[in-house]
């Protein structure tokens, strides 16, 4: 299924965060904040969106850690590259994608061996289907390790051409970060600091985790994200239901806790707990149902995570919020600043 986001613009020369804003002289919650509602968009800092937000406001958090998912790797006729594994599938073999510097590494089949740092990869087919692109790859590792425990000792954090150095695993964690398993930061957790949840929960918003494990970020235009693991609690379905009874907003921290949610939601927006894979994929086609304000990155033109803010917010609020980003000299990617989706206002 292709995604087409009816946001468009371009991104200006320089507007990448090139290191996290701790090496920028700002601590993690000083980055700014683009509040867009229906009435119009406000600059702030991520620290206040304490004062944003409302007391019986709901915030969703996404739980998992961020592996060291970047592997140097030899392809069988001495070809050196670098493998990004996205995800161990449950029949223990790996999802993963050759990577040249400037991309996806194209020259490769099934029933390539790709020699790693104790391992042996053999590409078995395309991922998720014979129908993909030929970027991701099903792979069987031999001999068949813990990929959790493999990338901890012989990987690094994936890192893309925009970034000016490389950084350290922690550098590429949120502050809550409890479960390994995402190939990528779930980055718009990213701003959230100590100090912030405190002054969030001093405030009365409630705060709720859920697992989502996010696999590889370098999509194809208009391709759409793969299946990825989650986990939505009990505990969070019960409060997600009661923010909605009560007429409070269930605010997002991402994309990865909108998906993992609207997979478990009901036509009328109820959820229950569930766990499993997701392979939805939100947009004009499927609105979302349960998510009623999004915090998010910035993300690139016509990425299909544009089409999922639009499942949220409507093409028109978030074209007008990028709109002002691109004005005002925000800046993209995960070390990047911020923006807070609220199309509608809060009903009590």
């Amino acid at each position: 299924m292709s995604v087409v986001p009816a946001t468009r613009f371009v991104l200006p020369a320089g507007a990448e965060a090139h290191e996290p804003p701790e090496h920028r002289g700002l601590a993690r919650d000083e980055v700014r904040l683009l509040v867009a509602r229906p009435g119009g968009v406000a600059h702030r800092r991520f620290l206040d969106l304490a004062d944003v937000l409302e007391p019986g406001d709901l915030l969703v958090v996404n739980t998992s850690a961020t592996l060291a998912a970047a592997l140097d790797a030899r392809h069988a006729d001495g070809r050196a590259m670098t493998v990004h594994v996205a995800t161990a599938l449950d029949d223990g073999t790996w999802v993963v994608e050759p990577r040249r510097p400037d991309g996806p590494e194209r020259d490769v089949a099934a029933g390539d061996r790709l020699e790693l740092p104790g391992v042996a990869l053999t590409l078995v087919a395309p991922y998720p289907d014979e129908d993909a692109p030929r970027r991701l790859w099903r792979a069987r590792p031999w001999p068949p390790v813990g990929l959790v425990g493999y990338l901890a000792r012989y990987g690094r954090p994936i890192a893309y051409g925009h970034l000016g150095g490389r950084f350290p695993l922690a550098d590429h964690q949120t502050v809550y970060a409890t479960l390994p398993g995402s190939a990528e930061m779930p980055s718009a957790g990213r701003p959230l600091s100590e100090r912030l949840l405190v002054r969030l929960v001093a405030r009365g918003v409630t705060v709720a985790p859920l697992v989502l494990h996010a696999g590889v970020s370098s999509p194809e235009k208009h391709e759409p994200p793969t299946p990825e693991r989650f986990s939505v609690p009990s505990a969070t379905a019960r409060l997600v239901n009661s923010a909605r009874d009560a007429g409070a907003r269930v605010v997002a921290v991402g994309t990865t806790v909108v998906r993992a949610l609207e997979t478990v939601a009901t036509p009328d927006g109820t959820v229950s707990p569930g766990h499993g894979w997701t392979d939805l994929v939100l947009g004009t086609h499927r609105p979302a149902r349960t998510v009623t304000g999004l915090v998010s990155g910035l993300h690139e033109p016509e990425a299909s995570h544009l089409a999922l803010l639009e499942a949220v917010a409507g093409p028109e609020l978030v074209g007008r919020t990028y709109e002002a980003a691109v004005r005002e000299g925000y800046l993209w990617h995960e070390f990047g600043d911020s923006t807070l989706l609220l199309p509608t206002e809060v009903s009590r």
